[in-house]
C-alpha cells in the first residue's frame, strides 16, 4: 500500500503544524518521521490514520483518495506509545478484540479468531502470554501485544508513534532490532514517529527529517547521514562540530587546512561553515602545518570508544573527538596535554552556520 500527501496544511491556532507538505511512501516500506518536538511528525502521522482532519491537502492510499474516509474505514493499525491496552482483559481477548467488534458480516468465526489470535501472538513471540493480563507483562511485552493486536485487523498500513519511547534504553534497543526483523518477515507499509535519531537509522528503510511543519530532507539512512542536505539534518543527526572556513572556487580553508569543497566550485571568496563529526577527526602528538593545536579537557573512556573534549589553543573553541580505544592509549596522551588535529572529512555550507 503506497501512500501519497499532497499539500497537507495544519494549524492549532497561530501554530503552523504542517506547512504545505508533500510526501510519497513507497509500499512496503518501513519509514521514518523523525525530527524534534514541535516539527509535525505526530500530526502527519493522525493526519495519514484519520484521527486528526487536515485544513488543506489530500492523503491517497495506492492513489485513492481518502482524504474524507473515517479513521474506521481506512484499514490503518495504529500503535501508541503507552500501550493503550484493556487492562481488563487478558492478552489473547486484547489483541483479539478488532476482530470481535468486527460487524456481524465481517466477522470472523471463533475458531478463526483463536487460530489468528494464536498465530499473531507466536509471531510476535510471546505466545506463552494469552491468558494473562496487560499487569503481568514487562513493558517491551506489553508492546510488543499492542502490536499484535494492530495487526490482527490485517490492516493495509501500519503506524506507530514513538512506539518505544516509554522503555528503558535496553529494551528499547532490543524492540528496535525486533521491530527491523518483524517488518522483513511481514513487509506492510509502516511509518512510524520518533525524535531518536539512532532509532531511525537502525530500524528504517527511508527517513523523513522533518522541521516546523516541514520536510528538511528525506532518503536511505545512508543518505540523510552521510549526505545531510542542510546544517539542520548535520545538526540534527548526531553530534557536530563546527569550523569557521573561508571558501573560494571549490576550496576551503579551515585554520592553515585547505579541503577540497567541489559543491561550491563556483563560489566567490565567503564565509562558510565546515560540519565535521567527532569520529572523523585525526588526533597527532606532532604539529605539522596544517594540524590545529588543541589541548585536551576532558577524556571519558565508554566501552570501546574515547570521547575527547578539546580546546583549540588559539581561541578556546571546544571540540569533540570520538576515537577507537586502542588507538588512543597508543597515542599516550592525558589530560592537560597538548596535541595536533586535523579533520578527516568535513562538508562546507555557506552562511552563519547553527
Amino acid at each position: 500500500m503506497s501512500i501519497r500527501i499532497e499539500g497537507i496544511q495544519k494549524r492549532f491556532g497561530d501554530f503552523i503544524a504542517l506547512d504545505n507538505l508533500d510526501l510519497s511512501i513507497r509500499s512496503g516500506e518501513l519509514t521514518a518521521l523523525l525530527g524534534p518536538s514541535g516539527s509535525g511528525k505526530t500530526t502527519l502521522l493522525r493526519i495519514i490514520a484519520g484521527l486528526e482532519q487536515a485544513d488543506s491537502g489530500r492523503v491517497h492510499f495506492n492513489e485513492q483518495d481518502i482524504t474524507g474516509q473515517h479513521v474506521s474505514e481506512r484499514g490503518v493499525g495504529f500503535v501508541f506509545q503507552h500501550y493503550a491496552l484493556f487492562k481488563h482483559m487478558t492478552v489473547f481477548d486484547n489483541v483479539a478484540y478488532g476482530l470481535t467488534v468486527k460487524p456481524k458480516k465481517l466477522r470472523p468465526t471463533k475458531a478463526e479468531i483463536d487460530k489468528k489470535v494464536r498465530e499473531l501472538l507466536e509471531l510476535v513471540q510471546l505466545g506463552w502470554t494469552a491468558e494473562r493480563y496487560p499487569a503481568q507483562l514487562s513493558g517491551g511485552q506489553r508492546q510488543r501485544i499492542a502490536l499484535a493486536r494492530a495487526l490482527a485487523v490485517e490492516p493495509k498500513v501500519l503506524l506507530l508513534d514513538e512506539p518505544f519511547g516509554a522503555l528503558d534504553a535496553k529494551v528499547r534497543a532490543e524492540l528496535r532490532r525486533w521491530l527491523r526483523r518483524l517488518h522483513d518477515e511481514i513487509h506492510i507499509t509502516s511509518v512510524f514517529v520518533t525524535h531518536d535519531q539512532e532509532e531511525a537509522l537502525e530500524v528504517a528503510d527511508r527517513i523523513v527529517v522533518m522541521n516546523k511543519g516541514r520536510i528538511e530532507q528525506e532518503g536511505s539512512p545512508d543518505e540523510v547521514y552521510d549526505k545531510p542536505a542542510n546544517p539542520f539534518v548535520y545538526e540534527f543527526l548526531g553530534n557536530v562540530n563546527l569550523f569557521r572556513a573561508r571558501v573560494q572556487q571549490g576550496k576551503s580553508r579551515i585554520g592553515t587546512e585547505e579541503v577540497p569543497s567541489p559543491e561550491h566550485s563556483q563560489a566567490e571568496e565567503q564565509q562558510g561553515f565546515a560540519y565535521v563529526r567527532p569520529h572523523e577527526i585525526d588526533v597527532f602528538t606532532e604539529a605539522h602545518s596544517d594540524r590545529i593545536a588543541v589541548t585536551l579537557d576532558l577524556i571519558t573512556l565508554v566501552g570501546p570508544s574515547a570521547r575527547l573534549e578539546v580546546l583549540r589553543t588559539d581561541d578556546q573553541q571546544l571540540i569533540h573527538i570520538e576515537l577507537p580505544k586502542e588507538h588512543f592509549k597508543a597515542l599516550n596522551l592525558q589530560q592537560g596535554d597538548t596535541a595536533w588535529i586535523k579533520p578527516r572529512y568535513s562538508q562546507v555550507f555557506l552562511g552563519e552556520g547553527i
